[in-house]
């Protein structure tokens, strides 16, 4: 009898184990891709909808306190997008709303319960006038002194907003028998935290795109990584972001796990007149900085004049020209694969990425097999 039981209990511990791990495994992670209207039209690369789960098109903007198009195209950018899902049946295309252009909008649209069910509205019409599947809100940012001054009650205003949306989504959803999807674009930065209720938001979205690159951007006169997965204890800076460092705070502050998206650069960020020390990392630079897509990146290292160099600690990679003295942070198949188990490990629920056209389709093949391995 004790045989048998210990074979009993060997059968449910190895079966059970195993039912686990196949839920791990099969677990789909989403691949959200952002697209700009003009670019489909002029880039030689096409969609490729089947290594897609999301699709977000930018921007619609804010107009008398509603969604519109931002240019005449749109309505035909979007019947193109609808094509592509002959590819790939699942796709979802969402419009993505407000971008920097529309930041200052957003106050007055969340600022009364009467606006926000204009907005609400609107967004809900929206999607049924060209066939998408939810909208994705983009407010950079609640607080901003590029923009204008930061409101307490802008905190409580984007929640309730929100959740406006997501009432009638549902409400429209009920009726109609399809699933109408509400995200958000949200920042990276340690400040923005605190001028939302991520708690909040969290429960009603279906999932938050975090924009896990700039950290470190072209109006500083150093050098470092701008998209960067681990913490480097090297890096000078008095907080010393990191991709896992934002995703902790985020958890921390009360979000799922499984609702954040972690953002890729599909560009890198440069410096020239960059001292040469150790290889141009974490150094002071005199010249102009400038921005380049991964296919530009690409075509540097070709010509010869740059040398790619990993970062063990950052889990990042690095391109410098020594004779130029020029130094390049960006993304590649090999940070993706690291940030692709990164999202394993953690549990998220996948990659975003900016922008589409920006690569030549090695960067979406990298995430493409790595989390949907």
């Amino acid at each position: 009898m004790k045989i048998a039981k210990h074979t009993f209990l060997f059968f449910i511990y190895f079966f059970g184990n195993l039912l686990v791990a196949q839920q791990h495994t099969s677990k789909e992670y989403k691949i959200i891709g952002y697209v700009f209207g003009d670019l489909m039209e002029k880039s030689e690369h096409p969609i490729h909808a089947e290594k897609l789960t999301h699709l977000n098109y930018a921007f619609a903007k804010i107009e008398n306190g509603e969604i519109n198009i931002t240019n005449e195209d749109d309505p035909k950018h979007f019947k193109t997008l609808n094509t592509l899902k002959s590819k790939n049946p699942t796709l979802k295309l969402l419009i993505s709303v407000g971008g920097w252009a529309n930041a200052a909008s957003f106050p007055s649209v969340a600022s009364s319960d009467s606006s926000r069910t204009r907005f609400a509205n609107s967004a809900l019409q929206f999607l049924q006038n060209y066939r998408l599947d939810g909208i994705d809100l983009d407010w950079e940012y609640p607080k901003n002194k590029e923009t204008s001054a930061f409101l307490p009650e802008y905190k409580e205003n984007f929640t309730l907003l929100l959740a406006k949306i997501r009432q009638k989504l549902d409400s429209f959803s009920a009726k109609t028998n399809n699933q109408y999807l509400l995200s958000v674009a949200t920042a990276p930065k340690p400040d923005y935290l605190k001028h939302i209720e991520i708690d909040k938001i969290a429960k009603v979205v279906d999932f938050i795109n975090i924009m896990c690159y700039d950290y470190h951007d072209d109006w500083h006169t150093s050098t470092a990584h701008h998209t960067n997965l681990s913490t480097s204890e090297t890096d000078p800076k008095k907080y010393k972001q990191s991709t896992a460092q934002v995703v902790k705070s985020y958890i921390e502050a009360g979000a799922d796990p499984s609702k954040l998206v972690i953002g890729a650069p599909f560009y890198g960020r440069g410096w020239k007149k960059v001292n040469p020390k150790n290889n141009g990392l974490y150094q002071p630079a005199k010249g102009q900085t400038f921005s380049l897509n991964y296919s530009s990146i690409k075509d540097s290292l070709r010509s010869g004049k740059y040398h790619r160099y990993w970062d063990e600690a950052a889990q990042a990679p690095y391109l410098w020209n020594a004779k130029d003295q020029i130094f390049i942070t960006y993304d590649d198949p090999v940070s993706l694969k690291k940030k692709a188990e990164f999202i394993k490990t953690e549990n998220l629920g996948g990659a975003m990425f900016w922008q589409y056209h920006g690569d030549d389709g090695e960067l979406l093949e990298s995430l493409f097999l790595y989390l949907k391995k």
